[in-house]
């Protein structure tokens, strides 16, 4: 009859973790399964990470049972099971009744605290995913060091290298057969991944974003991808919880070209004040692109007119050619993006025909300033993906060439900013106060410094409204809006982000 009720009370309780489990492994996914992120996540969601009250937010990216993600809910169950087993032993082998009392105990504790076994489980499987990731990291550089007939485009930059691909993509898809990592893969995983599975003899070049939130982490990627040509398409304030400062930034940023190859060539954002310094100081082949300090740059556009439509420009190079350019991308500082892709087609040989003829190709990329028709006569514009205090200033921009109807911005405000973050979200909120008409402030704890700056430009109070999360601020809307309104979504916090 012991060994009945001790494994009951086994089965049962790994059946309640099995699925209150998967909570904690979203989480440790979405900290890219780093235990010092994944321990602060849980010192700052206490409520969240051992309450049981559900959390009925929609979901902005799932789950997703990857190979490692697997591996690490199976060892959370063992290790979960191991808690639960050595009372129920005991109780087993004592035959003491007061021993079932302390086994319920236990499978409790362990059942309510999973975000702390997690926390372990991941600590432990470290050395066997290392070893994993490294099998599968050399397999992907073997198969980029046995291409001498690949050119390999890397790009970085605090924000725009995204956008800045798949521009790059685009264009020099008018002339060669081009592979581009999807979506934010900028990671050593997620570019191993595309390497290995999707990297063929037919794709003449592939181009890699490479994201870091550590110093280091460029050239680990640098080193998998063997970049010839190197992108920096800008240096800000982001990240800086890990970087702590722009200095680390730029050296972090600065580790692709330093990787780049003798011949290589390294093309700069050279309006960026960060990016210049870093450009003045390179002697490898270098091409500098911008708007505003024409007579130094190889590669600019002029004549820029904005609309909400799109852009059309001058591009022109230091040679004297010139060609009249149109895009369906919103904003000026998309220009600089597509002026980044211009110096990699020009690199590769293109003409300004053929490179033109692929800017009128480019299409928005999802959440980032692309315009959303909504059916209503009301236009959204979504920009919901990691903002930066200067895609936010952008992306006002973008939202005050509009001329009819009124302007509303639904936003949580900007975070991963250090110290200057609530700093950076006031001025975020004078910012938008000049702009907008309405404002729609997700989170009050997290917008007050937004909601100051907005009163300090003597913005109307009764036209902001504070709601506790995005179905609020969808409903909100719903009453507000009357078609011709344009409605701006500016950064979306991911899921691992709280008030």
């Amino acid at each position: 009859m012991d060994y009945i009720i001790g494994l009951s009370i086994l089965i049962v309780t790994l059946i309640l973790i099995a699925n209150r489990s998967k909570y904690s492994l979203h989480m440790v996914q979405l900290e890219e399964y780093k235990s010092d992120n994944f321990k602060k996540w849980i010192e700052n969601n206490k409520e969240r990470a051992f309450g049981f009250k559900k959390d009925d937010q929609p979901v902005k990216k799932p789950l997703v049972f990857t190979q490692r993600a697997t591996r690490l809910y199976i060892a959370n169950l063992i290790i979960s099971g191991v808690l639960i087993i050595l009372p129920i032993l005991a109780f087993v082998t004592a035959k003491n009744s007061w021993m079932i009392l302390l086994s319920l105990v236990v499978a409790f504790l362990v059942y309510k605290y999973q975000a702390l076994t997690m926390l372990l489980a991941n600590m432990v499987m470290v050395p066997f995913e290392r070893r994993i990731n490294q099998g599968f990291y050399d397999a992907a550089q073997g198969k980029i060091k046995a291409r001498e007939d690949l050119t390999v485009v890397g790009i970085t930059g605090s924000f725009g290298k995204t956008s800045t691909k798949f521009i790059v993509g685009t264009i020099l898809e008018e002339k060669y057969k081009v592979l581009n990592t999807p979506e934010s893969y900028n990671t050593p995983m997620g570019l191993s991944k595309v390497i290995n599975n999707e990297l063929d003899e037919s794709h003449e070049i592939f181009v890699a974003e490479m994201g870091a939130r550590e110093i280091g982490e460029i050239k680990e990627v640098a080193e998998l991808c063997q970049p010839k040509i190197g992108v920096i398409t800008s240096i800000g304030p982001v990240h800086l919880e890990t970087f702590k400062n722009i200095e680390n930034i730029m050296k972090t940023k600065y580790e692709l070209i330093e990787e780049l190859p003798a011949d290589g060539i390294a093309i700069f954002n050279y309006d960026n004040e960060y990016v210049k310094k870093l450009a003045d100081k390179t002697f490898k082949e270098k091409i500098l692109y911008g708007i505003e300090d024409v007579e130094n740059l190889d590669v600019y556009a002029d004549e820029i007119e904005v609309s909400e439509l799109g852009s059309s420009f001058n591009l022109r190079d230091k040679k004297g050619n010139s060609i009249r350019c149109t895009t369906k991308l919103l904003g000026k500082h998309n220009i600089y993006n597509i002026l980044a892709g211009v110096c990699v087609a020009m690199s590769m040989g293109m003409t300004f025909e053929e490179i033109a003829r692929g800017i009128s190709k480019i299409q928005p990329v999802p959440h980032r300033l692309n315009l959303i028709d909504s059916g209503t006569g009301v236009i959204v514009i979504d920009d919901a993906f990691n903002s930066n205090p200067i895609g936010a200033k952008a992306a006002l921009d973008v939202l005050s060439q509009f001329k009819e109807g009124r302007k509303i911005i639904v936003t949580p405000g900007m975070v991963e900013l250090g110290a200057m973050e609530e700093e950076a979200n006031r001025e975020f909120g004078t910012n938008i106060g000049k702009v907008c008409d309405y404002a729609i402030l997700i989170g009050k704890k997290r917008t007050k410094p937004i909601y100051e700056g907005l009163m300090e430009v003597n913005f109307n109070p009764d036209n902001v409204f504070v709601v506790n999360n995005l179905n609020e601020a969808t409903e909100r809307l719903a009453s507000l809006t009357k078609p011709k309104d344009v409605v701006l979504f500016e950064n979306d916090l991911p899921d691992n982000y709280n008030e």
